[in-house]
């Protein structure tokens, strides 16, 4: 059970889905990096509504249902302004005690920032996480030839150039086999149409991205904000991870001070297929630990 709900983002309309909840924690949630709210995060918002917690899943500002324009234009500030907005709306849905975060591969980057930055969360989920796009670009490049890394760079820099004079964006795929103008052309990510969207599911979801987000991308490093983590952490890493890579994400684990580490058998996107009840066992047993309220002990009756 889940209705539609919309809130504003320095007055961007985002939209989202709401799942009511009864235990007083809520979880919100987004897809990936270009990765609408449907095909990102249906599966897991189900579990955890099903364990008794609200979820609040959204698009991004110029994604999926949302508002804004130009459309599949990804900036990071913006789309860390909408996580705040989305934090501030979920405290006034009914019954929200305490909220929680939870994202995967580059927008898990995002989690890691906020739970360093903001007192209103209580925990926070990273699944597969990208923490350090410098590392994970140098390493993603060996799957791309030389040529197609060419039309890559032309395409964002004519991109770049052309939002200076309001241009319509020129768009790449979110991925694609080597040789082919697309974000991320490793194995893993190539696998991501067949993981999120089987059979064509989720029809609307553009798999596309204006070619000038790339550069921020390719150079946030949440990372850095690692050691200044507020609250309780969990790093969900898969092992063979060739998308966000497991190094970059264990190291920050081991500097984030509240961080718990769960190692997942498999590529970037296991948590989804054989590692998906893994995930969410290990998922579920954190939010349960952190985000719901002790008990109250009973009163200590003392004999006159």
């Amino acid at each position: 059970m889940r209705e539609k709900v919309w809130f504003s983002s320095a007055g961007v309309e985002c939209a989202g889905w709401h799942y009511p909840g009864s235990n007083g924690g809520c979880v919100v949630m987004t897809g990936g990096f270009g990765v609408t709210k449907e095909p990102g995060t249906d599966r897991f918002a189900e579990r955890f509504a099903a364990g008794g917690f609200s979820v609040l899943a959204f698009d991004y500002r110029n994604f999926g249902e949302s508002g804004g324009e130009p459309r599949q234009v990804a900036p990071i500030a913006g789309q860390l302004a909408d996580w705040r907005a989305a934090i501030g709306f979920a405290a006034t849905l009914p019954g929200v005690e305490r909220v929680a975060l939870w994202s995967f591969s580059l927008c898990a980057g995002y989690v890691v920032q906020l739970a360093a930055e903001d007192d209103r969360i209580a925990a926070a989920i990273a699944q597969s996480p990208n923490v350090d796009g410098p590392v994970v670009t140098r390493k993603a490049s060996r799957y791309q030839s030389p040529l197609g890394a060419l039309r890559l760079a032309g395409r964002t820099l004519l991109d770049s150039l052309g939002a200076l004079v309001g241009r319509p964006p020129k768009l790449v795929a979110l991925s694609g086999p080597r040789g082919t103008v697309a974000l991320l052309n490793t194995p893993d990510a190539q696998l991501g149409d067949a993981v999120l969207n089987p059979g064509n599911k989720y029809p609307a979801w553009q798999q596309t991205l204006a070619a000038r987000s790339i550069p921020g991308a390719a150079f946030y490093r949440p990372a850095k904000y690692a050691a200044d983590i507020r609250c309780p952490l969990l790093y969900a890493v898969c092992n063979d991870d060739r998308s966000a890579l497991a190094a970059p994400a264990i190291t920050a684990a081991s500097k984030s001070p509240k961080a718990e580490l769960v190692r997942l058998p498999g590529n970037h996107y296991a948590p989804f297929t054989e590692a998906q009840e893994e995930a969410v066992q290990a998922e579920l047993t954190f939010l349960r630990q952190h985000l719901l309220a002790p008990a109250t002990p009973p009163p200590v009756v003392r004999s006159a």
